[in-house]
């Protein structure tokens, strides 16, 4: 009879640890690498991100972000996810132009009339169109992230393509980029993102190009007081999970990573406006020259990449597509 009590609170007890196995065996940690300073929009909207997962998800569905490269370039990390050494990182357009041709689109001179234009593209069904094309290379973007226009900075003014002649310049090292230095009369040089500053000091490189915000958090401005605001191209980013990852998860943890995601989109957006309106500031008062320049100049040297791009079927059919959305 003295047992009595024991085995009912066993029955009791069992239910309740049987239902504590489940939660913890259903919770999931997510790896994200990306080479972002934790400075960044982009790394502040990802841990935004985090943030609303975990809540929203009960502590169920968790996002362990790895920044400033700890796990490598962005090329390392999108063929880690790939591998399924990695659940998700960040890339480029340029980036991913390797692994899905389409990409390229973004990396064309002068594409985008305006902000408003970009935006239509980028978050539209076009923008989808281009993404969607991913999953057959093993991964899924679920998010994209606005990143400015690009332009040229260096030791010295660059009012014109004749003023580049000659100058070595760093680049994300894609077909498209290095033709555009070659126009232009530079010479592409990829080094990796985080030895620009070291290169510019020590002249192995002339200048770089990246959007404002880049410019100044990298401390870029210290050793390359001049800005070209020529403003070629807007190149954006995304947030990449692999296909092995995302069919782990549960329909109801798709749904809340999804929403997750799309939030984060809005939120980087915010945090990108009002970022470019600090940077250039700062930058300034470290002594940085905004130089605006005329435009045609650089169009018309860029003209011969349009006629690459109309050789390819896709890549056409998406100029064409892009510039209908223009008129909207």
């Amino acid at each position: 009879m003295k047992f009595k009590p024991l085995l009912a609170s066993l029955y009791v007890a069992l239910p309740l640890l049987a239902t504590s196995v489940e939660v913890l065996a259903a919770r999931v940690t997510l790896k994200l690498a990306h080479n972002l300073d934790q400075s960044h929009v982009v790394h502040q909207a990802l841990d935004q991100l985090a943030k609303d997962l975990k809540e929203k998800s009960n502590g169920e569905l968790n996002l362990r972000i790895y920044p400033s490269s700890q796990m490598g370039s962005p090329r390392e990390t999108i063929e880690m996810v790939q591998n399924k050494a990695l659940d998700m990182t960040k890339a480029s357009a340029s980036e991913l132009e390797p692994f899905v041709s389409e990409f390229a689109i973004f990396s064309l001179p002068y594409l985008f009339s305006d902000e408003e234009h970009f935006k239509r593209v980028l978050f539209g069904p076009i923008g989808e169109q281009i993404t969607a094309k991913s999953q057959d290379s093993g991964f899924k973007i679920i998010a994209s992230y606005v990143a400015g226009t690009r332009s040229f900075y260096a030791k010295k003014p660059i009012h014109s393509p004749a003023d580049l002649k000659g100058m070595k310049i760093r680049v994300v090292p894609t077909p498209t980029t290095n033709k555009s230095m070659e126009l232009l009369g530079a010479s592409p040089v990829p080094i990796p993102f985080g030895e620009v500053y070291t290169a510019i000091q020590q002249g192995v490189i002339d200048g770089a190009e990246n959007n404002i915000p880049s410019y100044y958090q990298t401390r870029h401005v210290e050793v390359a007081k001049f800005y070209s605001q020529d403003e070629r191209v807007s190149v954006p980013d995304y947030l990449v999970i692999a296909n092995s990852t995302w069919d782990k998860l549960s329909p109801e943890q798709q749904t809340l990573l999804m929403q997750a995601a799309k939030d984060s989109e809005i939120l980087q957006q915010k945090l990108w406006d009002e970022e470019v309106i600090r940077s250039k500031a700062e930058s300034e008062k470290l002594g940085a020259t905004f130089i605006e320049v005329d435009k045609q100049p650089f169009r018309n040297a860029l003209a011969p990449i349009y006629d690459d791009f109309a050789k390819d079927p896709n890549l056409s059919t998406l100029m064409e597509a892009i510039k209908t959305e223009e008129a909207k």
